[in-house]
């Protein structure tokens, strides 16, 4: 099977929804598949390659990580022409993905979407709400252009039906258990953070954004006058548009770790004792299973979609947005060295249930089904006017 992804963000762009396409992409080929993906350049104005077509971008004003690139119509018919994929997939609805959805009608090949941001529940954090009113109905109109609509969580499946979503389906995510693992832990790096050894280390790994709850996860610190004398430890992993207002605002003896990849993520999980997550806005929150994985007991926010994967059963639940919550659960966890190692194995027995390779094999029947349908034969399609 050929695809062409179209994504207004892929790698090297650090995040869950590039991550979670560089991975579709390997999964396919490793299946005997091929995959192309159109995307966008990002500021080191990376260059096409023979599975990569990259279109001019800008920075998004009221998100500059965010690169955003003209819905260039007639150079993706040109594209699906020259490739003659047996499926389009557009999995974001910015300038790529429409360019994606009205090239693949137009060239009578199936297509299919993807529901990875809840970017309507964005629009409260970046001075935007103007646009809540059109939000909805411009999603609908987007994904419901195609044969399918996945989405991450069962949830999150039904919140899209609901509001008219139609041919949606749930394409869940998986955790690699070797990358991300208990025997990464590092005392090494422990004491390199000034973290001793009776100390409990938290750790929050995600864009440093407003929609990402830290203000709540440092609200939690500071009703806990955590400094670096505290026994309770707080560390930040990531990087993002909020960051400046994060390192001013944080507790004193916070640690900001900046972006990590590789082997150095992976080490930074498993040297923490616990994690916090306050996101409502993720529509799955990778960062939970990594966590898991990594063996950490999980605190996470009563919220429909991180149910799914972080609940009573595996973590600790709070209150949305409740940082004395929060706050609480993070000294209960502290403070309990067996509550710690029961959270502990049922956070790894959760991570190895999700396996990747049942996620793919589900969606590629998905993809399979989408394509069965019939489609125009090339010589029937519309030439480019």
């Amino acid at each position: 099977m050929r695809i062409a992804v179209f994504t207004d963000t892929f790698t090297p762009q650090v995040n869950g929804v590039a991550r979670t396409l560089a991975r579709l992409v390997e999964a396919l080929r490793s299946r005997g598949g091929d995959a192309t993906v159109i995307t966008v350049r990002d500021a080191a104005g990376n260059k096409d390659d023979q599975h990569i077509v990259r279109w001019p971008a800008i920075p998004f004003w009221a998100y500059p990580e965010l690169r955003i690139a003209s819905p260039r119509i007639a150079e993706a018919r040109r594209v699906l022409q020259r490739l003659q994929p047996d499926l389009v997939h557009a999995a974001t609805p910015f300038g790529v993905g429409l360019a994606a959805r009205a090239a693949a009608r137009a060239e009578g090949i199936p297509l299919v979407s993807s529901f990875h941001t809840d970017f309507a529940a964005y629009l409260r954090y970046y001075r935007l709400q103007a646009l809540s009113g059109v939000a909805w109905p411009y999603l609908r109109w987007f994904h419901n252009g195609g044969r399918r609509t996945f989405v991450p969580t069962s949830t999150g499946a039904d919140e899209l039906r609901q509001r008219g979503f139609s041919g949606v389906r749930v394409w869940g995510r998986g955790v690699d258990c070797e990358r991300f693992s208990p025997r990464f832990r590092s005392l090494a790096l422990r004491r390199a953070l000034g973290v001793r050894d009776q100390d409990t280390l938290f750790v929050s790994v995600g864009r440093l954004a407003p929609e990402k709850g830290i203000d709540t996860i440092l609200e939690a610190a500071r009703s806990l006058h955590l400094n670096t004398s505290s026994r309770i430890r707080l560390a930040l992993v990531g990087d993002g548009p909020a960051a400046g207002r994060y390192r001013a605002s944080a507790p004193p003896g916070t640690l900001f770790a900046g972006r990590l990849l590789g082997e150095a993520l992976s080490e930074f999980y498993a040297s923490a004792d616990g994690f916090v997550f306050a996101s409502t806005t993720d529509t799955f929150g990778n960062v939970l299973l990594e966590a898991m994985a990594s063996g950490l007991p999980v605190i996470a926010p009563n919220e429909g979609r991180t149910l799914e994967v972080a609940n009573a059963g595996n973590a600790l639940v709070v209150p949305t947005r409740d940082a004395r919550a929060l706050a609480a659960a993070m000294q209960r966890v502290a403070g309990n060295v067996a509550l710690r190692a029961a959270l502990r194995g049922r956070s790894l027995a959760s991570a190895a249930q999700r396996d990747w390779a049942r996620i793919w094999d589900a969606l590629f029947v998905e993809y399979a089904e989408a394509v069965g349908r019939a489609r125009p034969a090339p010589q029937e399609r519309r030439a480019i006017g």
